[in-house]
């Protein structure tokens, strides 16, 4: 691994988490920001998914827009990610995905074709119907996927306290995903396994054994605590020796990496134990990797070095403010 310092450096830099930095920009346009937190314990803006309370629970609703060079050049795995990642928020939720929805944009039938033969297979491998959408075969090349899901019990990026456990579940049985950093456990992986895994998070919801969490997304996995520290406005530490990881993979490339299955969960310490052994019991690797805290920092260590990643207070990732921050208005 890079000497500590260094690694740091580099990551600080990696696209992944300076893309998020955009979205900040966009709440202000939307005049959103005052709406960000929790009303009633429902999580709005700035989560995996949008929430809308009913009766019977909440439905959940979630897009995903993909860069125009993956879909270019991988158009299968791209159509194949544009169910699976929206599963995946969906999931990271506590919710069970019910449709799926597609934008699709290409140059003649012919280049559509593989893309949506990949959202096809995910479709049938995830036990998800598409059900409607809109496509152009007289444009470039673009994907965008939307998710309608339903949850109960939700897991929120609002709700991680000082105090609480921080826990690493990803599906390592996999390989890399040339030339990008996609992680993939998936295509490969029986239908039912893969819904199986995916049922995990509602039913870890349901019994309470975590609150708060998010999938490991594009922003890596130091990004994306940095995404739940500021949903919950907290502070927290990660050993870097403790993430699971591949055999073989340099920490640098893991970090900024993209797991088909991938989740950051924040519990009480004394649930880390009945939390982990839910994903190790179906071959998913799973570890508490550190806590949270009220520093507003991100700290991380490795080989006995710390340092410090991120300090919120000084520099925000999303502009998102934590529900203590708001003015109480809500939508």
């Amino acid at each position: 691994m890079m000497e500590l310092q260094a690694l740091i450096a580099h990551l600080r830099q990696y696209t992944g988490i300076a893309q998020k930095r955009a979205i900040d920009g966009v709440l202000s346009r939307f005049d959103l920001q005052r709406h960000v937190g929790a009303a009633n314990g429902v999580p709005l803006v700035g989560d995996d998914c949008a929430v809308i309370p009913r009766a019977d629970g909440n439905l959940l609703f979630a897009i995903e827009g993909f860069m125009n060079e993956f879909v270019v050049a991988d158009p299968w795995f791209a159509g194949w990610c544009g169910v699976m990642v929206n599963v995946s928020d969906i999931a990271a939720m506590g919710g069970w995905p019910i449709a799926v929805v597609d934008a699709l944009w290409s140059d003649g039938h012919e280049k559509a074709k593989p893309v949506i033969d990949g959202m096809k297979a995910a479709s049938q491998a995830f036990g998800v119907p598409i059900v409607g959408g809109h496509s152009n075969t007289r444009s470039q090349q673009q994907l965008a996927v939307a998710v309608l899901g339903q949850a109960n019990a939700l897991i929120s990026s609002f709700t991680a306290a000082p105090g609480d456990a921080l826990v690493a579940a990803i599906d390592l049985r996999g390989q890399y995903r040339a030339p990008f950093d996609n992680w993939n456990a998936a295509t490969d992986a029986p239908p039912e396994r893969l819904r199986g895994d995916i049922a995990l998070l509602p039913q870890i919801a349901a019994e309470g054994l975590a609150h708060a969490g998010k999938d490991i997304s594009q922003g890596g996995l130091l990004g994306t605590t940095l995404m739940l520290m500021e949903c919950s406005g907290v502070g927290a530490h990660v050993d870097l020796d403790r993430i699971p990881k591949p055999a073989g993979v340099p920490m640098e490339r893991w970090l900024k990496s993209f797991p088909s299955f991938g989740y950051l969960l924040a519990c009480k310490p004394a649930q880390v134990e009945a939390l982990t052994a839910r994903f190790t019991a179906r071959g998913i690797a799973a570890a508490p990797i550190g806590e949270i805290n009220a520093s507003g920092c991100l700290g991380v260590s490795a080989d006995g070095v710390h340092g410090v990643f991120w300090d919120l207070d000084h520099e925000p990732l999303m502009g998102v403010c934590p529900p203590t921050q708001q003015d109480g208005a809500h939508v």
